[in-house]
């Protein structure tokens, strides 16, 4: 393969990636002209179009959709290397600001903190916890750890958790006096623990039907805005519970809780650890990208 041909299979994917010519300039440092005639280049090359384009957006077509997904596992390769390789030579020192959820913290950041803290020792991590989206740049934080999803088009975004999905959760002790739900819209008539985000209000929980989603507005005697107080109020049987699959999964198993509603309950995409640029990166911030960077 030709130099060019990498360069244009990659400038390919970062305009995939932010559906605009606009963003995917800035992010490349070059110029919207150079990068439009790099992919007319490309799409000459392999005699198919690869993006529709209109006035105000940009979206693959089937054949771009298909090159994407063959190119993503082999660049995020290259990336993880390059990433290694610069964290080596930066020797990474300082402080890094995170923002990111409790559990985002707990499943993914954790199980690799201790390691890469023993190979960086003068790098301390100040984790920001917050629910909310945070404007990283406003508050001065280096990156931030939040659902592929919600992460803005115009960060710079690394995948660093696998698919994740959300059940409804109660104790044995709450379904021996309240027959369980057969559809979500059942549980109008359930106590339910809500959770509240300080900036906008009662969490809806989320479902899918037939491909598509839709959400309950959900009721109960209580409400948090802390994850770990729902879930002790679940088990002394308070209520049903909204969880992440994975951080119930122990008491599921052990009979402390019973799942239901599960083939409503779909998978969603993973955290994400997103960052303004990749320009002037701290080295402490490119070696916790290649820490943190999932290869599953």
């Amino acid at each position: 393969m030709k130099r060019d041909d990498l360069y244009d299979l990659a400038a390919f994917v970062v305009v995939a990636e932010h559906s605009s010519f606009t963003r995917a300039a800035a992010e490349l440092g070059i110029s919207q002209s150079a990068l439009s005639h790099a992919i007319k280049t490309l799409e000459a090359r392999l005699g198919v179009r690869l993006l529709s384009r209109t006035t105000r957006s940009v979206s693959t077509t089937d054949a771009g959709e298909t090159l994407l997904r063959a190119l993503r596992p082999a660049l995020e390769d290259i990336a993880t290397g390059v990433d290694a390789v610069g964290a080596m030579g930066g020797k990474p020192s300082g402080t890094l600001r995170i923002t990111a959820t409790k559990h985002a913290v707990s499943s993914v950041v954790m199980p690799v903190l201790p390691g890469f803290l023993a190979a960086h020792p003068n790098v301390q991590v100040d984790f920001v916890i917050d629910n909310n989206l945070t404007d990283i740049v406003a508050e001065r934080i280096d990156a931030g750890i939040r659902f592929g999803d919600i992460v803005e088009k115009d960060m710079i975004a690394v995948r660093i958790g696998p698919d994740l999905r959300m059940v409804v959760v109660g104790a044995p002790s709450y379904f021996a006096e309240h027959p369980a739900p057969r559809t979500p819209r059942e549980l109008a008539r359930h106590r339910c623990i809500n959770y509240r985000f300080r900036s906008s209000g009662l969490y809806a929980w989320e479902f899918e039907e037939n491909g598509k989603p839709f959400e309950v507005r959900v009721d109960g005697p209580l409400c948090f805005n802390d994850g770990d107080l729902i879930y002790e109020a679940a088990l002394a049987g308070q209520g049903l519970a909204y969880m992440f699959e994975d951080s119930v999964a122990a008491d599921v198993a052990a009979g402390r809780l019973v799942p239901i509603l599960e083939k409503w309950s779909p998978a969603f995409p993973g955290y994400y650890l997103y960052h303004p640029s990749r320009r002037h990166m701290p080295p402490a911030l490119t070696a916790l990208i290649a820490a943190l960077r999932y290869r599953g």
